[in-house]
């Protein structure tokens, strides 16, 4: 498993998307965080869906090359009512992880559950609740347009505060190869 930096680190979280796509950075330093940013990529207004997915490959290729953080988090999808959008949401996941695995970031993976549980305390919570408390955990006073954004702030700082405990629940891959190894029934 590759060893994060401990003593201070930048973490992009995403909220994968196909309409809209949340993603925040935070910076860790000891037990203190700060925002460095968050914010959305808007896909909507494309109609072709593997252009969404070049897109978000872009833009995520993108935030980590301005931001150069040392490890990213994403939500995972889950499923809801209709099996083709966990699938669209699936998509937009392995592609924002693909571009972190092409410049060998470690990937964490955490449930909306999950995160909503680090931020709140309680896994049932609203996107409200969660940006209400992101901001009071991080100081800042603007509310962004779309909730998606502290979404994606909320899954780094979600990933914050594991402290690197990956005792099995959360899927940690430090390059394409090891994804390969833990998936090799997956891959062809």
């Amino acid at each position: 498993m590759l060893i994060e930096k401990s003593k201070e680190r930048i973490i992009l979280g995403i909220d994968p998307g196909t309409a809209v796509m949340g993603y925040g950075l935070v910076k860790e330093t000891g037990n203190k965080l700060s925002l460095i940013n968050l914010g959305i990529i808007k896909l909507d207004h494309l109609d072709d869906h593997p252009l969404k997915l070049q897109r978000i490959f872009e833009r995520t290729s993108s935030l980590i090359e301005q931001y150069q953080p040392d490890c990213m988090a994403l939500e995972a999808p889950f499923y809801g009512k209709n099996i083709q959008v966990m699938l669209k949401l699936g998509r937009a996941q392995g592609v924002a992880m693909a571009a972190g695995l092409a410049k060998n970031l470690p990937i964490f993976e955490y449930s909306p559950k999950k995160v909503k549980q680090s931020i709140t305390g309680n896994g049932n919570a609203g996107k409200e609740q969660v940006a209400a408390m992101l901001q009071q955990l991080l100081a800042f006073k603007e509310t962004p347009e779309f909730l998606d954004a502290t979404d994606g702030l909320a899954v780094a700082v979600c990933h914050a505060f594991q402290k690197i405990s990956t005792s099995g629940k959360s899927k940690t891959y430090s390059g394409w190869e090891s994804f390969v190894k833990d998936n090799a029934k997956r891959v062809k």
